[in-house]
């Protein structure tokens, strides 16, 4: 075995996460936390659909998890909304000299642009722990950092860096925090989370400011608007119901701005059904989502991401990736120097866990 791992958070990305975890031989699952009263004391391989008990069993006992011999905690809970008892949680951990690597807190994806309150006090655990931070995903995360990253090594005379995310989010189960957050099946008087100033500058305005310092630019500002289509007529999707005149698909860009014009860009349109709004930017034809960078330039370049489940599914295969992303780099991270760490600080971190392989 390699690294001694402990699973934080059993929903809907901390369920792939612990099955990949459980199934991957460099790494050894210690210890599970789990929230909900129904799942405490359930076996992890029960929680995340696997048929063999591994003898590790849910607990939400953090005391008694902190003083496990553990390398790492991969830390998968919904922390956006409640930062005043993440934040607190995550020093804890840290400085208990447990790494963390989180699909969590998307507003530390860049640590340099997050806001001090919340990137200061974990920035000294670390140091207290010594011990290292890392927050990624697939949007925000590999879409923003490692896509655009690859795609500046083809181009020169740089115009304009756009990254998308073009997804249909009808089989994406979340009603109850994605749903909320974008304003899906709600009306037009609702004002969703996410379409309330600086919401989104803070979770996707990393992406931005990352790329900005990595091409040299000094932005004058991050602008960013929202906007909303709404259901001709009411239809059903695993997601939830939607009702006629309730918000069906989502449209959010975020624009570095300098030299009077638009150079950094994040652009995200999320349908509830592939025929809503027609006019905002699709993914490619008999694709139902794709992440896309497109470099404006001479020469231009377009890299484009498609992720799949085991189940055909473009959104489990998203859910995923965005655990994978932080499992893949668990070994980068645990070599890294005490602080809070981004991919630039990272090498390449690919998964080496190759089907039949010892």
């Amino acid at each position: 075995m390699g690294h001694r791992v402990i699973q934080w958070g059993t929903g809907n990305v901390g369920f792939h996460s612990l099955h990949h975890i459980i199934r991957h031989p460099d790494l050894e699952l210690v210890g599970v936390h789990a929230h909900s009263p129904e799942k405490i004391g359930q076996d992890a391989g029960s929680l995340c659909g696997l048929a063999p008990e591994t003898g590790i069993v849910a607990t939400n006992d953090i005391d008694a998890l902190l003083t496990l011999d553990a390398d790492v905690v991969v830390y998968t809970v919904k922390g956006e909304t409640r930062p005043h008892e993440v934040v607190p949680e995550l020093e804890r951990i840290l400085a208990s000299g447990k790494n963390v690597v989180s699909t969590s807190m998307i507003f530390l994806i860049y640590p340099q642009h997050a806001d001090a309150s919340m990137r200061e006090p974990l920035e000294k655990a670390c140091q207290a722990g010594r011990v290292s931070l890392y927050v990624n995903g697939i949007d925000p995360g590999f879409s923003g950092d490692v896509l655009p990253l690859a795609a500046l090594q083809l181009a020169d005379q740089i115009d304009e860096i756009r990254v998308q995310e073009l997804c249909d989010y009808s089989t994406y189960e979340d009603p109850e925090f994605t749903g909320v957050s974008f304003g899906f099946g709600r009306p037009a008087d609702y004002t969703p989370p996410m379409a309330r100033a600086g919401v989104l500058r803070a979770g996707w305005g990393g992406m931005v400011q990352l790329v900005a310092d990595q091409l040299g630019v000094e932005l004058d500002e991050i602008r960013e608007s929202y906007d909303r289509r709404y259901a001709e007529a009411a239809f059903d999707t695993p997601m939830m119901h939607v009702a006629k005149g309730t918000c069906a698909a989502v449209r959010f860009v975020l624009e570095g701005m300098a030299h009077g014009r638009p150079v950094v860009v994040t652009e995200h349109v999320n349908r509830l059904r592939q025929d809503i709004a027609p006019d905002w930017p699709m993914p490619p034809d008999g694709r139902p989502g794709v992440h896309r960078c497109i470099v404006k330039g001479n020469p231009s370049v377009a890299l484009e991401c498609f992720v799949e489940g085991a189940d055909g599914d473009h959104n489990t295969g998203g859910v995923q990736a965005t655990a994978l992303r932080v499992i893949n780099a668990i070994q980068a991270v645990c070599d890294c120097a005490p602080g809070l760490v981004s991919t630039l600080d990272l090498p390449y971190t690919p998964s080496r866990n190759v089907v039949g392989g010892s």
